[in-house]
C-alpha cells in the first residue's frame, strides 16, 4: 500500500485508516488479530505510534501487556481494548494477541451515533472487563458485523454500507453501555470527595499544583483530602498530581513539536530547569531524552 503515514518532529509515526485494505473500501474493517499484522506493513509493533482511528479488540487470547498513553494494561481472554484516535500506544511481542479487532475510520458513522456511543470519551479508560454474558452478546453482535462486513455479493454498494453503519452501530451501543456501566461501577466505589477532587485537578492542573489550594476550593480539610485520594487511588493527593502533570508533559512530548520549555509553561513551570528536574525526579529521565527515545 502507499505509505500514507505522516511523522511529527518528535519522531512518532501517524498512521491512517487503511481504506485500501477494507472490502469495498467501505470506513471500517472487521478482521482476526494475527501476532504479526497492524495496521499497515511498516506499522511498528513494538513502537510507539499514533492512529487516526477508531480500535476496539476483543481478546480470545492472553495475556498481553500493551501500552496506551503511556499507561501498561494487562489483557487477557474476554477483555476488551477500546483506543481512541490520537492517542499513543504500543504493542507488545510479548503474549498472544488473539480475537478480533474492529477499526473504524472517524466520520464513517452519523454524529448522533457518535454521541451516544461515546467514541470521542477520552476520559474513560481503554480497558473494560465484561462479564460472561456481556462477554457473550457482545462477541455475537461482533460476529453478525464480520458477517455482514465480508458479504458483498447480496446487497448492492450502498445497501451494503447502509446494513454496515446499523450492525456497527448495534455493536458500539452494546459496548457503551459497558464502558458507562463500568465507569459508573468505578464512581460508587470511589468516595464523592475524591470524585471531587480528580475532576478539580482535571481542570487545573495546568496552573494549579497545590494540594492546599484544591482542598480550600472544594471546602475539605487537607486530612480529609489526604485520606480520600488515599482510599481511592493508594498514593497522596501530591502524588496524584504529579502524576496527571507528567501524563500531560509526556503527551506534549510525544504528541507535538512545541520546544520542552513551551511544554513546562503549558503544564505550570515557567522555568524550563525546574520542570526538567521535576520530570526527570518522576520519570528518571529527561525531557529531551523522553522525545528522543521515542523517535
Amino acid at each position: 500500500m502507499a505509505d500514507r503515514t505522516t511523522q511529527d518532529g518528535d519522531g512518532i509515526r501517524t498512521f491512517p485508516f487503511p481504506i485500501d485494505l477494507s472490502v469495498s473500501g467501505v470506513g471500517m474493517q472487521v478482521r482476526p488479530m494475527e501476532p504479526d499484522r497492524a495496521w499497515a506493513e511498516e506499522a511498528p509493533l513494538d513502537r510507539v505510534h499514533r492512529i487516526d482511528f477508531h480500535v476496539v479488540m476483543l481478546f480470545r487470547g492472553g495475556p498481553v501487556t500493551h501500552m496506551v498513553d503511556f499507561t501498561e494494561y494487562e489483557v487477557t481472554a474476554g477483555d476488551l481494548l477500546w483506543i481512541r484516535p490520537g492517542q499513543v500506544h504500543r504493542f507488545s511481542r510479548r503474549g498472544e494477541y488473539a480475537g478480533t479487532a474492529l477499526i473504524m475510520q472517524p466520520g464513517f458513522l452519523p454524529r448522533a451515533t457518535v454521541e451516544a456511543t461515546g467514541l470521542y470519551r477520552y476520559d474513560q479508560p481503554p480497558l473494560l472487563h465484561p462479564d460472561a454474558a456481556q462477554v457473550s452478546a457482545l462477541e455475537d453482535s461482533l460476529a453478525q458485523l464480520e458477517r455482514e462486513y465480508n458479504d458483498t455479493t447480496t446487497l448492492p454498494l450502498s445497501l451494503h454500507t447502509a446494513v454496515l453503519r446499523h450492525s456497527l452501530t448495534a455493536f458500539l451501543l452494546r459496548l457503551a453501555h459497558l464502558a458507562a456501566s463500568s465507569a459508573e461501577a468505578a464512581r460508587e466505589r470511589t468516595d464523592t470527595t475524591f470524585t471531587r477532587f480528580r475532576d478539580a485537578v482535571e481542570k487545573g492542573f495546568a496552573t494549579n499544583h497545590s494540594v492546599s489550594a484544591y482542598a480550600d476550593a472544594l471546602g475539605y480539610s487537607r486530612r480529609t483530602l489526604v485520606r480520600a485520594v488515599r482510599a481511592a487511588t493508594g498514593e497522596t493527593p501530591k502524588g496524584f498530581i504529579d502524576k496527571r502533570v507528567i501524563l500531560e508533559a509526556k503527551r506534549l512530548l510525544a504528541h507535538t513539536e512545541m520546544p520542552i520549555g513551551r511544554i513546562g509553561v503549558a503544564v505550570g513551570f515557567p522555568d524550563s530547569a525546574n520542570f526538567s528536574k521535576f520530570f526527570h525526579q518522576h520519570t528518571d529521565t529527561t525531557p529531551a531524552t523522553f522525545r528522543a527515545e521515542l523517535r
